[in-house]
């Protein structure tokens, strides 16, 4: 093939073009991994500023006690009370402090993290990306949500197939499996969810690898269709309602300044919702007495004489332990509550 002397020499330009971006881009990638270095120095340098200042703060405590306790006087005076309880509040101020700026700073992962990502920094280093993967998390619950619901409708009422099923379960698995992993990420990243509501994704984890590993049998048909009208109930009506209304209030809390941007919907219920969401309680508290019903269902089914399959009693023990945790802790929000609403009525 032939080329012009027009075409080429267009090439030859084109050529020396891209010779030119291209030392432009060695030259920003250089600047880049020369940033990259000093951010990694003030990083490191961050934190270690930080464990050391904590550090003194601690033993600063320990001697504060010690003066309150053990005063090197007869009695300490108003003005040194009064100096000491201002150290303290700032001390507390201090550490919310701390935890703020570690929400942007690299740190260790916990145990779950490390057996399944290993050392992999999971920070994210600017507020965008911590909403972004947040947001992330809402969508693939609330999508999630909507196929298990579904998928659950689909095998109670149209086709009633153990490999079916099994592919239920397995999605189940799959769900609570990813979530104990996006949550401990969320964690990392300064999502404040703690306590039972993490635990029971945990549990719900193990019931539905027992569920999966249950054959086919008399025992498994007889407990199958309470087991998907449940999921419908609870991972599909409850679920989906529960995210429904805690994003928005979430929304209003967050504009309001009273809630952290990092905070998310959970499966159960907080202090934070008691304002405009105890209409959820009524659809909570069947849920974790349906838990409850299918511990009962699971253990008289143990007592069968033709009872062989493991799985029944360990479905059972998992329904039990998850209606223990969902329900004391619904009813401790619940009083806590209302003991502090008694309170505020008192001193008005």
């Amino acid at each position: 093939m032939l080329f012009s002397p027009t075409g080429l020499g267009e090439c030859f330009r084109e050529w020396e073009d891209l010779e030119k971006n291209y030392q432009q881009i060695q030259d920003t990638h250089r600047l880049y991994k020369q940033k990259l270095e000093e951010v990694t120095k003030l990083q490191d340098s961050c934190s270690g500023a930080i464990s050391r200042q904590r550090k003194k703060l601690k033993e600063l405590t320990v001697s504060l006690k010690e003066c309150k306790e053990n005063p090197p006087t007869p009695k300490l005076s108003p003005e040194e009370m009064d100096a000491i309880a201002e150290i303290e509040d700032s001390m507390k101020d201090r550490a919310n402090a701390f935890c703020e700026m570690e929400a942007f700073l690299p740190k260790k992962n916990g145990l779950y993290l490390t057996l399944v990502l290993g050392n992999v920094n999971v920070t994210l280093l600017n507020k965008q990306s911590k909403f972004a993967y947040k947001d992330e998390y809402e969508k693939f619950k609330l999508v999630l949500t909507v196929i298990l619901f579904v998928f659950a409708f689909t095998c109670r009422f149209l086709f009633s197939y153990r490999a079916l099923d099994a592919l239920f379960n397995f999605l189940l698995v799959w769900y609570y499996c990813t979530l104990t992993i996006r949550e401990s990420i969320l964690i990392s990243n300064g999502s404040r969810i703690k306590g039972w509501w993490v635990f029971h994704h945990y549990v719900s984890t193990f019931l539905s690898g027992v569920m999966l590993t249950w054959p086919e049998g008399a025992l498994y048909q007889m407990f199958r269709n309470q087991f998907l009208t449940y999921c419908q109930y609870q991972i599909g009506f409850v679920q989906f309602l529960q995210y429904y209304y805690q994003s928005g209030c979430l929304y209003r809390l967050r504009a309001l300044g009273e809630r952290h941007n990092m905070d998310l919907t959970v499966e159960g219920f907080q202090s934070w919702m008691w304002r405009g969401l105890t209409f959820l309680l009524p659809f909570l508290f069947f849920g974790h007495f349906w838990q409850l019903y299918n511990s009962i269902t699971l253990f008289k089914m143990f007592q069968l004489p033709e009872c062989k399959e493991w799985q029944v009693v360990m479905c059972g023990c998992s329904y039990m332990v998850l209606f223990m945790g969902n329900f004391f802790t619904t009813l401790g929000v619940v009083y806590q509550k209302y003991m502090n609403n008694q309170d505020k009525s008192k001193n008005l």
